[in-house]
């Protein structure tokens, strides 16, 4: 099926506001095609179901991440940089899109274990990337040699999503950005060497 690029992006971005400001389980597919601006019936020239679009919205907002991931990983910086401006892109794409702070950190926890699997994979790149950037402190010297790149990546990715969680939680009250340096100072106290 040949997709309106244009449309499919603009159902991807109702359907973030949607089901942000109303849950995924109350997000009806007639509200995200009034947000988008199309009839119903043309959701589903796109997307299956409801549960094809909430991962078609994880794949192409966690498509971002991975593609400034991949910019940040082939800067000429040092490692300990490359994951202080991961923490940085990571904070700084949600704290620019509220509603999709709210469908990662929230909505995406509550949905049922096939579509979280399937979101699992998706996350699977980003992660990958993430232990290329220890591998890389580690190989260089930059991290510890004893560092377990598989608890090291845990405990980055958990603090970053973690983090981004407590803000949402706090109805984004506070600078997320602001965190970003804090943050990157205690990672890197249980990694260098």
């Amino acid at each position: 099926m040949k997709r309106d690029k244009p449309k499919y992006k603009q159902i991807i971005d109702a359907a973030v506001v949607v089901i942000a400001e109303n849950g995924y389980h109350q997000a009806q597919v007639a509200k995200i095609a009034k947000q988008a601006g199309v009839a119903d019936g043309t959701i589903y020239l796109y997307f299956k179901n409801k549960e094809d679009i909430l991962i078609s919205v994880f794949e192409e907002k966690m498509g971002l991440f991975v593609e400034n991931l991949k910019e940040i990983i082939n800067d000429e910086i040092s490692t300990s940089d490359k994951l202080l401006k991961m923490v940085e892109n990571h904070f700084r794409v949600l704290a620019t899109d509220h509603h999709l702070a709210i469908v990662t950190q929230l909505e995406l926890r509550q949905s049922n274990k096939e579509i979280r699997l399937r979101i699992n994979g998706v996350l699977k790149e980003y992660l990958t990337l993430l232990d290329d950037i220890l591998l890389e402190g580690l190989e260089n010297g930059e991290f510890d040699e004893y560092l377990d790149i598989r608890l090291a990546r845990h405990m980055v990715f958990g603090t970053i999503d973690e983090t981004i969680t407590t803000w949402v939680m706090n109805e984004q009250k506070y600078d997320l950005l602001q965190l970003a340096p804090k943050v990157h100072k205690l990672l890197l106290s249980g990694m260098k060497a």
